[in-house]
């Protein structure tokens, strides 16, 4: 496990300049590595299929589904001062529609490190959010609730889990 470890580290660290946000999901109780997110500036779809299917952790069968989707970071902060270590990975989907692609006249909350936009590949329609909150799953999902329905336009349903800031230290 220590050679397929230090493999993915020399993988990563061939990306470390377009790594945007990356870490594990982990189970309920923060134990167990469950999956992992990688938002990477890479050139197209079949970069980012290709940075997806060459992940050495991949390769060794350790992950079950790879989802790859084109995305807009709109807001993207390192955490305030004094706020709990707890952080949650919430995603939620919607019907492709046309939308804004920015945070104007939303007031994200302070606890949001990350918010991100699914988008189609020519970025003239969303599908989704991706984002991170400093708080536990439960919490976290009703932090990004009304981000997440003022730039659906409707009401969307999330999924929240543990997550870690990942990368060498």
């Amino acid at each position: 496990m220590e050679a397929l470890a230090e493999a993915h580290w020399s993988y990563m660290d061939q990306f470390a300049g377009q790594l945007i946000l990356r870490g594990p999901t982990l189970s309920d109780d923060g134990a167990e590595h469950t999956g992992s997110v990688h938002v990477v500036d890479l050139d197209g779809r079949a970069g980012a299929e290709r940075f997806a299917t060459e992940e050495p952790y991949w390769q060794a069968g350790l992950y079950r589904d790879i989802t790859v989707a084109p995305a807009v970071v709109l807001h993207h902060c390192e955490l305030a001062e004094g706020l709990p270590t707890a952080s949650a990975l919430v995603t939620g989907q919607w019907p492709a529609r046309r939308s804004d692609l920015s945070l104007s006249g939303a007031d994200p909350d302070r606890r949001l490190s990350f918010v991100a936009l699914l988008v189609d590949d020519d970025r003239s329609r969303t599908s989704g959010i991706v984002s991170v909150a400093t708080a536990l799953p439960g919490e976290a999902a009703g932090i990004v609730q009304p981000l997440a329905d003022q730039l659906a336009g409707e009401p969307v349903a999330r999924t929240a889990q543990r997550w870690a800031r990942g990368g060498r230290q």
